[in-house]
């Protein structure tokens, strides 16, 4: 972790675009998200995979940001490396853009992206190019991040949901709702007066 960070919260500042967005980004994103294919310019330019590719986005709002085997960093990088790889893709590249609330602890910015920088070293792909907003004090919960992938679909392979029919296996990769469980149990415990049912599907009611 970097010392010099301890105790320092994300300012509006970090947001504007100028010195302190240049630091946040060389000390938090940059140091763990270093690659060859990394760019500080505008857009990435990479070598495009042979054949087909597969692209997806997804958006991550989890809160809290930190539970029971994880936080919302390791998740962005999972979530969209899992849909590409349900598409038959191998992951090649991801970008990432973030939202921090202000007054969002840097230390635990730092542990998203060190996160973020072991899961996608764990599935073999590159985070490419990123951006970053900084919105006022309770206008989002802590951190979202949204993480688009583009993988490469080898000749030959062709995976999609009208394939699927009765009868076929289902290969479950990890305990089934364990993400839900754990933020439902940490929700409870941070709001015992509320009752918070977790839909098979991932949405979430509050009663």
């Amino acid at each position: 972790m970097n010392n010099g960070i301890k105790d320092q919260t994300v300012t509006m500042a970090h947001g504007a675009g100028g010195r302190q967005t240049s630091e946040l980004i060389d000390n938090i994103f940059a140091a763990h998200f270093a690659n060859p294919d990394l760019t500080a310019d505008d857009a990435a330019v990479l070598n495009p995979p042979v054949g087909k590719m597969a692209v997806s986005t997804d958006g991550f709002i989890v809160s809290p940001a930190f539970f029971s085997g994880g936080n919302i960093g390791k998740l962005s990088i999972c979530g969209t490396v899992n849909d590409l790889a349900c598409m038959g893709a191998k992951p090649l590249y991801l970008t990432c853009a973030f939202v921090i609330e202000e007054g969002f602890p840097m230390d635990k910015l730092e542990e998203i992206a060190s996160a973020m920088e072991k899961t996608a070293k764990e599935a073999g792909v590159h985070i490419v190019s990123g951006d970053t907003k900084v919105a006022g004090k309770g206008q989002v919960d802590g951190v979202f991040i949204t993480t688009t992938g583009m993988g490469q679909i080898e000749d030959g392979v062709k995976v999609g949901g009208e394939l699927a029919k009765p009868g076929d296996a289902v290969i479950v990769t990890g305990d089934i709702m364990a993400v839900q469980s754990c933020l439902r149990e940490k929700i409870w415990e941070l709001r015992p007066i509320s009752r918070v049912i977790v839909h098979p599907f991932g949405r979430r009611w509050k009663q």
